[in-house]
């Protein structure tokens, strides 16, 4: 075959057979199609989409570009979550132990922050001698231990994944959406997981700035693991605030922590519990309440041992930064807005978050907040905390957080329900 035929086709709106998909995914993994003629290919498919049935077969095509794991040899069935990534989305952190508490083993394959929003990942490495670089045999050595695991990918999992997110990232075509659908569902169908739901985040602080976007986005994963025989669903979430109070590395592990032992933010917990009872629903575990997990101990006892599985620490101090700057309100009353993508830039400026993958992240940046949308505020009390450990990054922070927060005296804020709907 040749790539400027596959171009082509994409180009004037045609529909790529499976063979060329299957080329196509091969020869560019193994180096045979130039970077500059893939370029031209992601910009087609941006610009004329893709039809389910290629949509699936480009997906199979980039799990086939690497290994598949298997974790038959458990004796709970798996079940997994991904977000579409915003700001204070530490779910991820109590949940996969909560879902291991009450039956099920979580195979969780995670990733690291970039931009404003956080990496799972680099809140984890936070915790004293925690390693998210795990073999499959210390992947499963870990689920036998604990019920669950969080680590990284292998290099072995979708090669071509790897290197095709890479280029979009630098060519303009990271919104396409069969590509992200592709993309997210390649890595975790081979994970291996017998069932999986979706996290997908709407608005100013996520991927999917619009309601539509995000069930296109939601439609076509549910799709894709259906064609290839996970149980799918995904529930659209709000990600126009913050999630929870800390926005930042240890930040948010602390405040994880806190979901664990039964108290934190109230939002936090609801969407925590939500998806809880979603993937235990689609790896048929029933009767089991996920809320009384946390009420008992048991999904703390289980976050202890899969930290202490991984060589972390779970009773180690986090990391403090070495500088806070707090912002007073302005004025009493109702704080009605305050802005997820303001926030998660302030703290991405403040070192929680890097401008490239090779970034180093600092473990105690980021922003505390004090109020969120619908509490009163009383002026001259403390708003936001900023933490760095890099006073000249300050400056840069509060730029960020001009005009993302608004305080109504006798105001009501206009807040629509955490979970905005279901697929699948």
């Amino acid at each position: 075959m040749d790539a400027i035929d596959v171009i082509r086709v994409k180009r004037d709106g045609g529909e790529l057979a499976p063979d060329q998909i299957d080329w196509t995914v091969d020869a560019y993994t193994r180096g045979a199609i130039a970077e500059e003629q893939m370029s031209a290919l992601a910009m087609a498919i941006l610009l004329n989409g893709m039809t389910r049935a290629e949509v699936a077969r480009w997906t199979e095509a980039m799990i086939a570009s690497g290994e598949r794991m298997d974790w038959s040899a458990l004796d709970r069935p798996t079940t997994d979550k991904h977000s579409t990534g915003g700001v204070g989305d530490k779910i991820t952190l109590p949940l996969a132990p909560l879902v291991a508490a009450c039956g099920a083993a979580v195979p969780q394959l995670s990733g690291r922050g970039l931009g404003h929003t956080g990496g799972t990942l680099d809140k984890l490495e936070s915790i004293p001698g925690w390693r998210a670089s795990l073999t499959n045999a210390e992947m499963l050595d870990v689920l036998r231990a604990s019920g669950a695991v969080i680590c990284a990918a292998g290099t072995g999992l979708a090669p071509a994944d790897r290197k095709l997110y890479a280029l979009r990232d630098v060519t303009g075509t990271v919104e396409s959406i069969p590509l992200i659908a592709s993309s997210i569902m390649s890595k975790k169908i081979a994970e291996g997981t017998g069932a999986l739901v979706l996290d997908v985040k709407v608005g100013s602080g996520a991927f999917m700035k619009t309601p539509e976007s995000a069930r296109e986005l939601a439609e076509t994963m549910v799709a894709i693991g259906a064609d290839h025989g996970v149980r799918t669903v995904a529930l659209l979430t709000a990600m126009d605030r913050p999630l929870g109070r800390a926005v930042g590395n240890a930040l948010e592990v602390a405040e994880s922590v806190e979901v664990l032992a039964g108290g934190g933010p109230s939002d936090v917990v609801e969407l925590t519990v939500a998806l809880a009872r979603e993937m235990l629903d689609a790896a048929g575990i029933t009767g089991k309440d996920p809320a009384d997990a946390l009420r008992d101990g048991s999904a703390m006892d289980v976050w202890r041992r899969m930290i202490a599985a991984q060589g972390g620490d779970p009773d180690a101090p986090l990391p403090a930064a070495a500088v806070t700057h707090t912002i007073t309100a302005p004025a009493s009353g109702v704080l009605t807005r305050l802005d997820a993508y303001g926030v998660g830039v302030a703290a991405w400026r403040l070192g929680a978050g890097r401008a490239r993958k090779e970034d180093p992240v600092s473990f105690g940046a980021g922003v505390t907040c004090h109020a969120k949308p619908g509490e009163t505020v009383t002026a001259g009390r403390p708003l936001l905390t900023l933490h760095t450990d890099d006073e000249t990054r300050v400056a840069r922070a509060l730029e960020a957080l001009d005009g993302a927060y608004e305080i109504v005296p006798g105001g009501a804020a206009d807040l629509h329900p955490l979970v905005l709907g279901k697929i699948g």
